[in-house]
């Protein structure tokens, strides 16, 4: 349960303080269609109609989202486009607003998770996790022999980093095409590992990360995660 006034302000119809003219007004309803009378009363947010629809996920939104290359997971007005230009505008009026779940550069596409669940986004970024991330990488080159068991041994020291990357999976899919599954996110790591044996990534996709797969999800569109893909 929470105020009226709170879940105004949270859900970004208002600031807690506009939200006594709202319900003053008659705009915002039980879903029998009668109207609250104060802005203190405690309501169940899956309950509540503000003029005459029903507040979008009450229970806050964790979705994934297929990132179209080209676009930056930022907020920073400068580095546009961003991801957000993509996402529903009165997303960004929440309190707190989503989130992306770690970040792809620009040049990336594929999957990323956005959430305004704070418990959610520590459990999925926090390193002790170690949740596994799936890509699919094309480079500009013949992969070097050896490179699988490389990149499986975890000792991959790159440049500027004080520990070796983590052991990783390698699948070669073609003469320049692999997959490959990581479970830290060093900087670039994905990138700077193919380049560190001499292999510029022309394109990479990510496809999975822990338990939610990407699938057909259309390039630019979101989904709800489901009770499993959460946990």
């Amino acid at each position: 349960m929470i105020r009226l006034d709170q879940l105004l302000s949270r859900y970004g119809y208002c600031s807690r303080r506009e939200a006594a003219s709202w319900v003053n007004a008659g705009a915002v309803t039980g879903i029998n269609g009668l109207p609250f009378r104060r802005p203190d009363e405690k309501v169940d947010p899956a309950t509540v109609l503000v003029e005459g629809h029903p507040v979008p996920f009450p229970g806050g939104i964790t979705v994934a989202f297929h990132k179209p290359a080209g676009y930056a997971c930022s907020h920073n007005p400068a580095e546009t486009p961003l991801i957000y230009d993509l996402l529903p505008p009165e997303w960004m009026q929440r309190h707190p607003a989503p989130e992306t779940v770690g970040r792809l550069d620009r040049e990336t596409s594929g999957l990323i998770l956005l959430s305004d669940d704070g418990d959610f986004l520590h459990r999925w970024t926090a390193p002790r996790h170690e949740v596994p991330k799936v890509y699919e990488a094309t480079v500009d080159t013949d992969f070097p022999l050896g490179l699988v068991e490389l990149f499986a041994s975890g000792t991959l020291m790159l440049r500027s980093e004080d520990r070796p990357c983590r052991p990783a999976i390698l699948k070669i899919t073609g003469s320049r095409t692999a997959t490959l599954q990581i479970t830290e996110g060093k900087y670039h790591q994905v990138r700077r590992m193919f380049a560190s044996q001499g292999c510029t990534v022309k394109a990479l996709h990510r496809t999975r990360a822990g338990s939610v797969d990407l699938g057909k999800l259309p390039s630019g569109e979101w989904r709800k995660l489901t009770a499993q893909e959460r946990d």
